[in-house]
C-alpha cells in the first residue's frame, strides 16, 4: 500500500477582497500556515479550486479543511462542500469580531486596531480547531473521522495543497475522465517493486486503488481494464526512459 503524506488540514480563506474582512481572513490564514501551525497545515487556493484544480479539490475531498470566512455568506465553506465535501469546521470573521466585541473592522490595504486584532483572534480560533482536527482519526478513503485508523504523524513544512505531495492522475474509464487520488504513486511503488502487467497485478492495482477512491462494484470490471492499460503504459515508458 502507497504512503500518502501525513494528515494535514486545509485552510481555505474567501477571496471577499471588497471586504475587510476578506483582508482579515486571507493574514489569519496566513499567520496560521507561516507562525502558528506551519507543520500541520496547508492552504486551498480558493480561485484556483473554484476554476477546476484537482490538486486542491482532491486534497479537499480526502483531507479535513477549515473554511475562513470573512461574513455570512460563506462563500469558502460553499464551494468546499459543493466541489469536494463538507469543510471538518467554519470560522466567520464577522462573527469571531461580534463575539469578542472587537468593533467595526475597517481598511482594504491596511487594517484599523479592530481589524489587526480580528487577525489575531481568527489565526488563534484556526489554530485551534488545526489541534482539534488533528487529534481526531480521518479516514482518506471516506474523507470523513472515524474513530479508529489513526493517521501517522510526522514533522513535513506544509505548503499550497497543489504542492502538498497528494498525488492524482486522470484516465479513461467507459469513456468518462475520472482523477484518482495516489495512482501515480501506486504504480511507482508497484513498478519498483517488479510487478509486471498482467492479471495478478491488476487485480492488485484495483484493490490499493479501492482504498483511495470511491469505485462501485459494477463499475470494477471498467476500473480493471483501465487500470491494466495505464500500468501497462507506464511500464513501456519506463523501459525507455
Amino acid at each position: 500500500m502507497p504512503d500518502l503524506p501525513q494528515k494535514k488540514v486545509g485552510i481555505v480563506a474567501c477571496s471577499g477582497e471588497e471586504l475587510a474582512e476578506g483582508t482579515v481572513t486571507r493574514l489569519a490564514a496566513l499567520k496560521v500556515l507561516e507562525q502558528l501551525r506551519p507543520s500541520d497545515t496547508v492552504t486551498i487556493c480558493l480561485p484556483l479550486f473554484l476554476a477546476g484544480g484537482e490538486g486542491d479539490r482532491a486534497f479537499a475531498r480526502f483531507y479535513p479543511t477549515i473554511a475562513v470566512d470573512g461574513c455570512d455568506l460563506r462563500c469558502a465553506a460553499r464551494a468546499t462542500e459543493l466541489y469536494s465535501g463538507k469543510p471538518a469546521a467554519s470560522v466567520v470573521v464577522s462573527e469571531l469580531a461580534a463575539n469578542n466585541g472587537l468593533g467595526a473592522i475597517d481598511g482594504l490595504r491596511r487594517l484599523n486596531e479592530a481589524g489587526q486584532q480580528a487577525v489575531e483572534v481568527t489565526a488563534g480560533r484556526v489554530a485551534e480547531l488545526v489541534n482539534d482536527l488533528l487529534g481526531k482519526a480521518w479516514s482518506r478513503r471516506q474523507g470523513a473521522f472515524i474513530e479508529e485508523e489513526p493517521a501517522p504523524q510526522e514533522a513535513v513544512q506544509a505548503t499550497c495543497s497543489c504542492g502538498s505531495g497528494i498525488p492524482i492522475q486522470s484516465v479513461q474509464v467507459n469513456g468518462q475522465e475520472v482523477t484518482l487520488v495516489a495512482l501515480p504513486l501506486i504504480f511507482e511503488q508497484l513498478h519498483a517493486a517488479g510487478k509486471l502487467p498482467g492479471d495478478t497485478t491488476t487485480r492488485e492495482l484495483l484493490e490499493v486503488v479501492q482504498i483511495y477512491n470511491a469505485i462501485r462494484p459494477e463499475e470494477s470490471a471498467a476500473y480493471a481494464e483501465t487500470l491494466a492499460r495505464e500500468y501497462a503504459a507506464y511500464c513501456a515508458k519506463e523501459a525507455i526512459a
